[in-house]
């Protein structure tokens, strides 16, 4: 498992006062890429409205989460309920790992890249936020890049 580092990023006062700032806040960011493996694991469809895709129909998953090497280095579980069928759905998922959890929810597109907002995590990711984009590799496996924040 590999352990985040995160860099500090000073925001330059002249900057802050013209944002209304009275002060800088050094802020933390890293970026770790994962890839959510959709060919094994749970993955529970939930027809709930008319049949086919409706609104509040639901996926339900518990899958690996892997590294960019593609070896497990945790899983990736939530749930989707679909808005628009046939274009998106809302979703909550965590990514565990080793040395925590990050938790994301939000919109995501049925194709193409989308961008979740990280919502928080535990352990080592315990204060994050940022951003999640993933985007389908079309062979089931999604590529999610988080821009992790955190401020000191």
């Amino acid at each position: 498992m590999r352990k985040l580092s995160f860099m500090a990023v000073l925001a330059v006062p002249a900057a802050a006062q013209l944002l209304g700032c009275s002060s800088a806040h050094a802020e933390e960011t890293n970026t770790l890429t994962t890839i959510a493996d959709a060919r094994s694991g749970i993955a529970s469809p939930v027809d709930l409205g008319a049949p086919g895709d409706s609104p509040g129909d639901m996926f339900v998953f518990d899958q690996p989460l892997l590294n960019e090497a593609r070896e497990t280095i945790g899983s990736n579980s939530g749930y989707c309920i679909r808005t628009l069928p046939g274009q998106f759905s809302e979703c909550q998922w965590t990514l565990t790992m080793a040395d925590g959890t990050i938790t994301v929810a939000g919109r995501e597109a049925e194709t193409g890249t989308s961008l979740i907002p990280i919502i928080g995590g535990t352990g080592d990711y315990l204060g994050v936020g940022g951003v999640l984009s993933t985007t389908p590799n079309g062979d089931r496996t999604f590529t999610q890049v988080l821009t992790l924040h955190r401020m000191r």
